[in-house]
């Protein structure tokens, strides 16, 4: 396993991070539990929850493991509060290092953009609970350039800790943060943890038509991740690596996530894992990798 080092902070996680959304959601507490063992067995120590996932619950197994297994000194533990935010964030994060067992997050995040509360309340609440020592670094998931930008401006003005990470959804199918958000973090020293690289399951080709979910997959559970790949872009370049992949002999999956595993600018990339074999998977894809000609015909995708 490869450790990068998380922007400018003294963090060192690892290239293949364990998203936990599947927690209490798609699989059992147990399910879960032999999960976190493997990952952690295979060197994966970047774990990633969220108050908004099973509406708690996943933090609360993620924290029930780490009492049992007493690996908290191992795992840089990452978690998110959702909108609204601002003062709030005090509450949630008490709220979330009860269910998670610990006395400190590694990294805290804003899980959304908030347009209904004032910025500069959101950042000051950050600052308080990094100077308490409740929170070691934030950072914000699904920002676009622009807002990550204005709070690193307003941060630096009135002396506030600064963001140190964003974590955005990026995929083949799903490309933008290549235009501006990447070439930022790059120029501002800001880690790069990027999710869903397979599009939810929407680059294993099972999914063929709006609406056509096979029971018990990602958009059966979720249908709101239609909105993000019913578009024919992203259904264009699904089949296009559908045929890469009929070419190469490699699978759909295969390719998906050596390419994204592969991608300059990224610091490590969240694996959502139901089964142990999915995170058997990213391992291999990424021993694999992509030959440039290769890497090069999934980017004309």
């Amino acid at each position: 396993m490869d450790y990068r080092k998380l922007g400018r902070t003294d963090l060192n996680v690892s290239a293949i991070g364990l998203g936990c959304v599947t927690f209490d959601r798609e699989i059992t507490p147990e399910q879960s539990f032999t999960i976190m063992d493997y990952a952690v067995e295979r060197g994966i120590n970047l774990f990633d929850t969220a108050e908004a996932y099973a509406d708690g619950k996943s933090e609360a197994t993620v924290g029930a493991w780490l009492k049992q297994s007493g690996r908290r000194a191992q795992i840089v533990l990452a978690t998110k509060a959702r909108p609204p935010l601002g003062d709030r964030l005090i509450e949630a994060t008490e709220a979330s290092l009860q269910r998670l067992h610990t006395d400190y997050i590694d990294l805290y995040q804003l899980h959304a953009w908030d347009p209904n509360t004032p910025l500069e309340e959101t950042l000051s609440a950050l600052d308080t609970l990094v100077k308490s020592g409740k929170v070691r670094y934030v950072g914000c998931s699904n920002f676009l350039a622009w807002q990550l930008c204005k709070a690193l401006w307003l941060a630096d003005a009135h002396s506030w800790v600064r963001m140190d990470s964003v974590q955005p959804n990026y995929n083949l199918a799903v490309r933008d943060i290549e235009k501006e958000l990447l070439p930022f973090c790059a120029e501002e020293e800001i880690g790069v943890i990027t999710y869903s690289p397979l599009g939810a399951g929407f680059l294993t080709g099972k999914y063929h038509e709006v609406g056509d979910a096979p029971a018990g997959t990602r958009f059966d559970i979720l249908p709101a991740h239609w909105e993000i790949y019913k578009g024919r872009e992203a259904m264009r370049r699904m089949e296009g690596l559908r045929s890469v992949a009929g070419e190469t002999g490699r699978s759909m999956v295969s390719l998906a996530l050596s390419w994204v595993l592969g991608q300059p600018g990224i610091t490590s990339v969240l694996i959502g894992a139901r089964i142990t074999a999915h995170i058997d998977q990213a391992l291999q894809a990424k021993e694999m990798g992509l030959a440039p000609e290769l890497r090069q015909a999934l980017n004309d995708l």
